[in-house]
């Protein structure tokens, strides 16, 4: 069937506001390099974090039960001390592990990031 009127319709600015965004969910995408750059520095310190406040949350629970043994059970006051300095340690551990993962991971990626920052920056 062939449009022997010639008819033309055009959609309003909105409508073709949606146009465009329906379009472009569905049009392949070129890699965004400051985007790329972000993902990568996000990348370094959501290890750090994971890991540091697993750490830190298992420590604080040691402690607890540490804390526990001393305050309801004193015939066990001893092991309660001896489980609660365990609790401390593992607590005051995470910001340090934090630091160590971070610097490695940082070092890990760091090629990728400075070429991608030169990239960037010319």
């Amino acid at each position: 069937m062939e449009n022997k009127d010639n008819f033309s319709y055009t959609y309003s600015a909105s409508q073709q506001e949606e146009i465009r965004k329906i379009r472009e969910k569905y049009s392949p995408k070129e890699p965004d390099k400051m985007e790329q750059l972000r993902r990568l520095d996000e990348s370094v310190t959501r290890k750090g974090t994971t890991v540091s406040l697993v750490i830190g949350i298992v420590g604080a629970l040691i402690l607890g039960t540490g804390m526990s043994f001393c305050m309801v059970w004193t015939d066990l006051f001893a092991i309660g001390i001896i489980i609660g300095v365990i609790g401390i340690g593992a607590v005051s551990s995470a910001y340090p592990v934090y630091n160590l993962i971070i610097k490695k991971e940082r070092e890990k990626i760091a090629d990728e990031v400075l070429r991608l920052t030169d990239e960037l920056m010319k």
